[in-house]
């Protein structure tokens, strides 16, 4: 029987992530330079030449799953900041979801190791240079408002907030990148560490 309108658009947006889920896992163990688009195809199980149905480059998957990994991200961030939980709750909220998130989809620590190596090199297209250029100081900015807020409460260490959110997402950044190259032998820490590096110490 053949399929209909909304099967065919089910079954080619299933090939596109799946494209996409391999790129993904691709670029973040070899980069962008030492994978080409037939390493993608053949990790997708379709052809090169279906492949081009999909997308026009590898460069074009490049660019689509940096700006998801951004759009994902500074969405939750502004979705956390008009939360009307209490900072530091914010904040304890914020790190047990992303540990979370490490410990039970696949694709999240390959994310933000892609963002680090791409923000890392000039060797992206230009595409992707200006959605980082535009989009990747936002969550450090959002949570640095959160951690002030704290202060004012006084549920947050009193250090220079701006210093807080790079402690924050670095620590995230580097069990992320851990867990990516590592895999199995990444251990999740207790997340009341984390949130012990910005609690005030008079709670």
């Amino acid at each position: 029987m053949p399929r209909n309108k909304s099967q065919n658009q089910q079954l080619r947006d299933e090939r596109r992530e799946q494209i996409l889920s391999q790129a993904l896992m691709l670029f973040a163990k070899r980069g962008l330079a030492a994978t080409k688009i037939t390493d993608i195809a053949d990790a997708s199980a379709i052809s090169q030449g279906l492949m081009y149905h999909y997308f026009s480059s590898k460069e074009a998957i490049f660019v689509e799953l940096i700006s998801r990994a951004f759009d994902r991200l500074n969405q939750a961030c502004r979705w956390l900041e008009e939360q009307s939980m209490p900072p530091l709750e914010k904040i304890t909220f914020a790190l047990t979801e992303l540990l979370k998130l490490l410990d039970q989809d696949e694709h999240a620590a390959c994310y933000h190791l892609l963002i680090a190596q791409a923000t890392a090199s000039d060797a992206i297209p230009d595409e992707a240079k200006a959605i980082i250029l535009r989009e990747n100081t936002f969550p450090y900015e959002s949570i640095s408002r959160i951690m002030a807020a704290g202060q004012q409460e006084g549920t947050i260490k009193q250090y220079d907030a701006d210093q807080l959110a790079l402690i924050f997402w670095t620590s995230i950044n580097g069990l992320a990148i851990y867990k990516a190259v590592h895999g199995t032998k990444y251990l999740a820490p207790n997340v009341e560490i984390l949130v012990g590096m910005f609690q005030s110490n008079h709670l």
